[in-house]
């Protein structure tokens, strides 16, 4: 370790702690980096991603700021004019709606509407998804809403080391990038290897080889595909499990080489299906694989009914049954 914190060689973290190595590497790489959000300074945010990063590059550049989303987003834009590279903390998900116009409206298009000559480096942080039991506006999956908008960038890391480095990356994009956070993964360890080399940013990864059915997802959701991929192995059945980690722009290619192998597709997400990042995957496949396909794409996602209480998120998620049951569907159709 140095003196600010960075991590030097290989180590064992939770994506929390990785995301807070991105961060304390690229603000020691960039002192235009800043970092604004409510109660991220001593406190460290909510849920202690960014903790001790107010102590060590102090207060002018890790900003503890006034509970007032479109004022905090506004601020960034202002900055990034001015030749900063901010970066958003929106406490949770549900909380990112009062800031929606700053995103959609001026963030978005402000480097179209300049013709390019405009960067708005910019990165908004957005803890997503269930699977920790939370009250109404703490459990939300809103990517869709800005995967529709031209002009942001939208990434989810699934793990640790993806955590670490597309942090990394977000920050150093020209673009404005919507960093989607699996809270439910928080604690979830991995390895980070600071000395690695680094995925694209935009890169989609298979994450585990098969031969009967693809399965793709992003998020909180590659774990659960993961867990279907093992209990269908245990059936005599081989998932390609792919890793979206961009959900705007997605890189096509390896999931269109997987079902060209796989001759099938499930798609898995938190969020509702209609209108979703599932249904353009499943779109887009249907039309760049179509004579591969040997049954229709499918979706396997939350049910499209606003996020329930806690008591019954078990029912509206999807798990690794609900995968398998598409998969099921998949193999005998």
């Amino acid at each position: 370790m140095t003196d600010l914190g960075l991590i030097t060689e290989r180590q064992q973290l939770p994506i929390s702690k990785a995301i807070n190595a991105g961060l304390r590497a690229a603000m020691a790489a960039d002192p235009s980096v800043v970092l604004m959000g409510e109660d991220i300074g001593p406190l460290g945010g909510v849920f202690r991603v960014t903790d001790g990063l107010q102590r060590d590059f102090g207060s002018a550049r890790v900003i503890d700021a006034p509970l007032a989303e479109s004022g905090i987003v506004g601020s960034a834009i202002g900055l990034a004019m001015a030749g900063y590279r901010p970066v958003v903390e929106i406490q949770f998900d549900g909380f990112v709606f009062p800031a929606f116009n700053q995103i959609v409206s001026q963030l978005a298009k402000l480097t179209s509407r300049h013709d390019g000559k405009l960067s708005m480096p910019v990165v908004i942080r957005i803890p997503y998804g269930g699977h920790i039991g939370a009250v109404e506006h703490h459990q939300e999956s809103p990517e869709a809403y800005f995967s529709h908008t031209p002009g942001l960038r939208v990434v989810a890391p699934s793990n640790a080391h993806d955590a670490y480095w597309m942090m990394q990356q977000a920050i150093q994009s020209d673009d404005p990038v919507i960093f989607m956070e699996p809270k439910a993964k928080y604690w979830q360890k991995g390895e980070v290897d600071p000395l690695a080399l680094a995925a694209p940013l935009h890169r989609t990864t298979v994450v585990r080889q098969g031969s009967n059915c693809t399965v793709v997802g992003f998020g909180a959701m590659v774990t659960t595909l993961l867990q279907a991929a093992d209990i269908a192995a245990d059936e005599g059945h081989s998932l390609e499990v792919i890793d979206l980690r961009s959900i705007s722009p997605i890189d096509y290619d390896p999931i269109v080489a997987s079902v060209q192998k796989t001759g099938r597709l499930v798609v898995a997400q938190e969020a509702q299906g209609n209108v979703s990042v599932g249904s353009e995957i499943a779109a887009t496949i249907a039309e760049r694989a179509f004579y591969s396909l040997q049954a229709p794409p499918l979706r396997v996602s939350g049910f499209d009914v606003p996020f329930p209480p806690a008591k019954l998120e078990s029912v509206y998620l999807p798990d690794a049954d609900r995968v398998l049951e598409a998969v099921d569907r998949a193999l005998n159709y």
